[in-house]
């Protein structure tokens, strides 16, 4: 799926995925500590300019965290009148306040279009940050307000396989969950609630 989508939908996308299940029927946050979001940075290496020399401190992981609850409000703005992610059902931002909290911390640092044109393939227009530095959270709202304002947020769909928290990309029009293995989940929680029912009814 990676490939089939924009860089912008893809940071946005991950931003948001770090919120987690945890495979013990909780969630995990892998952003708890400026360690945490040092690793996410260097496995994302058009974030910063050299990842290898990031590290982040904790001024930036509180940006980084403040801004990820706004996207995943604006998610579950986006897949409406589907239900949010269940990770986030109980604690959303209002949509004012994290739209202004997008856009404020995506103007911390000016950008400019720059055009990618590889033999063989469609020319892409990217966004770099001025002088080739830029605060990370600003660069992650950049990416998100680019995703939310594309066609690609319409394919934007909370997973409600048991257990899942992910927001996914539609890829064909039948998909229901972000991979297989969610709809197994989903299939075996079905068929045991059928079977739950017919008992209960033949009581």
């Amino acid at each position: 799926m990676q490939d089939s989508i924009s860089r912008d939908a893809h940071l946005a996308l991950d931003l948001a995925l770090t919120i987690r299940h945890d495979g013990h029927g909780g969630v995990a946050d892998d952003l708890t500590d400026p360690a945490g979001l040092t690793a996410w940075v260097t496995g994302h290496p058009d974030t910063v300019p050299d990842t290898t020399a990031f590290a982040a401190d904790e001024a930036t992981l509180a940006a980084v965290r403040d801004l990820r609850a706004a996207v995943r409000s604006l998610f579950a703005r986006a897949v409406r009148p589907g239900e949010p992610s269940p990770a986030d059902a109980a604690r959303l931002m209002p949509v004012p306040e994290a739209v202004d909290r997008l856009n404020r911390t995506a103007a911390r640092t000016p950008t400019v279009p720059v055009l990618q044109w590889v033999d063989g393939a469609e020319p892409v227009v990217d966004r770099q940050a001025v002088a080739g530095a830029g605060e990370l959270a600003a660069v992650l709202a950049q990416a998100a307000i680019a995703f939310l304002g594309s066609p690609d947020r319409q394919r934007l769909r909370a997973c409600h396989a048991p257990r899942c928290v992910r927001y996914f990309l539609k890829e064909h029009p039948r998909q229901e969950w972000c991979k297989p293995s969610c709809g197994n989940r989903a299939r075996v929680a079905r068929h045991h609630q059928r079977h739950k029912a017919a008992d209960s009814l033949g009581q």
